[in-house]
């Protein structure tokens, strides 16, 4: 982990934010419109919840529901409003892969430096975030087949290289580069993640539209797709949705 550090402290230290200062409240026209009219042609139902006027897109994926959630960010790297996923797909529990935007693993590792140096900081926190304890836990891996640009914007992390191969084919990688506009910025921050026989995605949200929330939930749809079709027949798959 720490040569990863040294080399992330060597570029430049800019915090990963689309942009700075309050964001007006993603729920504003969302229910209406092009993103109604796509969770209605896939199926989905789109809804408001709770007192923060959550905004919520549900779907099903080998009948295993999945789950979408715009709304304030639970994150410090993430500014503003985030969209977040959720799905149970009983994958087997040695199952790891981790996909992040470069810029935000480069921040996570400095940050971390920082914590693990600064002896004022390691007493204000004494246990790093869960995402800075992966670039530490899992290896970055790589293959050819996917573009340049791709490995240059996003890097992937694996317990087994294999795995990760299998599931994010060219056609899914794709999806992940072929951002419809207002397309969002390389450094807007975006993990999708496959662990603990679960899926999750989180991404930053600077601007609410529905072009991005659309692109999301067919990107989060297809990751549990891809790894269901993938990981189903080995050992530890659970059959039960």
């Amino acid at each position: 982990m720490f040569e990863r550090i040294k080399k992330a402290l060597a570029r430049d230290a800019a915090q990963p934010s689309a942009d700075e200062g309050h964001r007006p409240p993603a729920t504003t026209g969302l229910l209406s419109g092009p993103a109604s009219q796509w969770a209605t042609d896939h199926g989905y139902s789109m809804s408001v919840q709770g007192h923060d006027h959550v905004i919520v897109v549900e779907g099903q994926v080998s009948k295993r529901p999945w789950r979408l959630e715009v709304g304030d960010s639970t994150r410090n790297y993430i500014m503003g409003d985030e969209i977040r996923g959720r799905s149970d797909l009983g994958l087997p529990d040695d199952v790891t892969i981790l996909v992040m935007n470069r810029h935000l693993k480069d921040w996570l590792e400095r940050k971390a430096f920082s914590v693990i140096t600064d002896s004022t900081q390691t007493k204000a926190e004494p246990s790093l975030p869960e995402e800075m304890r992966w670039l530490a836990m899992y290896d970055e891996v790589g293959w050819d087949g996917l573009s340049p640009a791709f490995w240059r914007r996003y890097s992937v992390l694996a317990h087994r290289r294999e795995h990760a191969l299998a599931w994010l084919v060219p056609e899914f990688a794709d999806m992940l580069m072929d951002w419809p506009e207002p397309a969002p910025r390389a450094d807007v921050p975006f993990i999708l993640l496959l662990m603990r026989g679960r899926a999750f995605l989180r991404m930053g949200y600077p601007t609410p539209d529905a072009a991005t929330l659309q692109h999301v939930g067919d990107i989060f749809a297809s990751a549990c797709e891809s790894a269901v079709g993938t990981f189903a027949g080995m050992p530890g798959f659970s059959r039960h949705a």
